[in-house]
């Protein structure tokens, strides 16, 4: 991860504009706990296949890995190589009970949604960490991450300490002693 004085210096950049700028909507949002991503991915990504993969973190480790979409293979085969040199999308998630999240991605000709299971804990956010991210074709790259806070000694919890530390995601379980989080990651590929 890069620091707030670095940028991305990829072919590929990640943009995100989060929540909305109409205030009542905003409101809604922080009411319901609803984080809410519109993100742009604009760069060397004309005439490249892409997909979506989702990790779970429990206590540290990697549990699970599952690729939520794929635009060369299976169902989802006919979106294809992607058109442009801009791709757009939305992200919404929340908690969907008391030991549930749910998440929505909302791609040009298809929605994406999944639930995971996940701590009783009320303090999830998103995290739009592939912002911070140097991204190039063929790499997989982190775009956004579900976590919980790092507790700190005062008693407080703090989401940016995780976020801006510059420790490698897949680690923050173990480094913070969060127990549990999602990471999405894409790709775009030949």
């Amino acid at each position: 991860m890069l620091t707030a004085q670095n940028k991305p210096t990829g072919s590929i950049v990640m943009t995100t504009k989060p929540l909305s700028e109409q205030r009542e909507l905003l409101d809604l949002f922080r009411f319901q706990n609803i984080d809410y991503y519109q993100t742009t991915i604009k760069g060397n990504i004309k005439g490249k296949y892409y997909s979506i993969t989702v990790k779970e973190i429990w206590n540290g480790k990697v549990t699970k890995t599952d690729t939520i979409f794929d635009s060369s293979k299976g169902e989802l085969a006919f979106i294809g190589k992607h058109k442009t040199d801009s791709l757009k999308f939305s992200l919404m998630a929340s908690k969907a009970g008391k030991k549930k999240l749910k998440v929505n991605f909302s791609l040009d000709r298809v929605g994406l949604y999944r639930e995971f299971k996940c701590t009783t804990s009320e303090s999830y956010s998103l995290r739009d960490v592939g912002t911070e991210m140097t991204i190039e074709p063929g790499k997989p790259f982190y775009t956004f991450a579900y976590i919980l806070p790092y507790k700190l000694d005062n008693g407080g919890s703090s989401w940016c300490a995780v976020e801006s530390s510059g420790k490698d995601i897949e680690q923050w379980g173990q480094e913070f002693g969060i127990k549990h989080y999602i990471l999405f990651e894409m790709n775009f590929f030949e």
